[in-house]
């Protein structure tokens, strides 16, 4: 007599269908922004420069993957897909918002954009990148000095580019202010949750 025996069915992998998703749409976006610019909500707005930035955003951690990561990686023997997902949310995101000029429409959605984004963007970074078995506490000190950094960088490339001839120009000291403080506690947010990912992941490994 033959014995049947049950197979279950293979997991499905949802950050790697989410990943792949979310670069469609923001290429998806960005080509659409190339071709009717004055409907892409950039306009105005450093277009040229998100156009250039964007893609290299969404695809830094791919290129890295398959330039060094995946014959070299310590970190992680698949290629790492929340952590892509998390990393490309950011650009695509910030793309609907203009798309949908919800950054002039709602007053408090600039102010939640710097805080989830860069949550967002820290958490996928740590997650790429970070060693396994990296205490806690550093790793929201490595959460900080990203993410930090990354905001900074970020308010200058968009005074350079489009705020310091712009009507913004008056309000622009407090506006920075207040987006580098919800950066910060954005990836601050992101270094707390992740390192006690981590840390429970290397209590089960140990």
């Amino acid at each position: 007599m033959t014995t049947m025996v049950a197979r279950s069915a293979p997991e499905v992998n949802w950050p790697r269908y989410g990943a792949l998703l979310a670069k469609v749409l923001l290429f998806g976006l960005l080509l659409s922004a190339l071709i009717w610019p004055d409907l892409s909500g950039i306009k105005g707005k450093a277009s040229t420069a998100r156009l250039i930035v964007y893609p290299i955003g969404g695809m830094v951690l791919p290129l890295w993957w398959f330039a060094y990561g995946r014959a070299r990686s310590r970190i992680h023997r698949t290629f790492p897909w929340g952590a892509d997902l998390l990393m490309t949310l950011p650009w695509l995101i910030d793309l609907i918002g203009n798309r949908l000029d919800l950054f002039d429409t709602v007053a408090w959605w600039d102010d939640a954009m710097h805080f989830v984004l860069w949550g967002f963007l820290t958490a996928g970074v740590l997650l790429a990148f970070a060693p396994r078995g990296l205490p806690r506490g550093l790793t929201v000190f490595v959460a900080l000095g990203f993410g930090a950094t990354a905001a900074v960088v970020w308010e200058l490339g968009e005074y350079i580019t489009f705020v310091r001839n712009s009507p913004e120009l008056q309000t622009a000291y407090t506006d920075t202010l207040g987006d580098l403080a919800l950066g910060t506690l954005g990836a601050l947010l992101a270094g707390l949750i992740v390192g006690q990912v981590l840390y429970k992941q290397n209590r089960r490994l140990s």
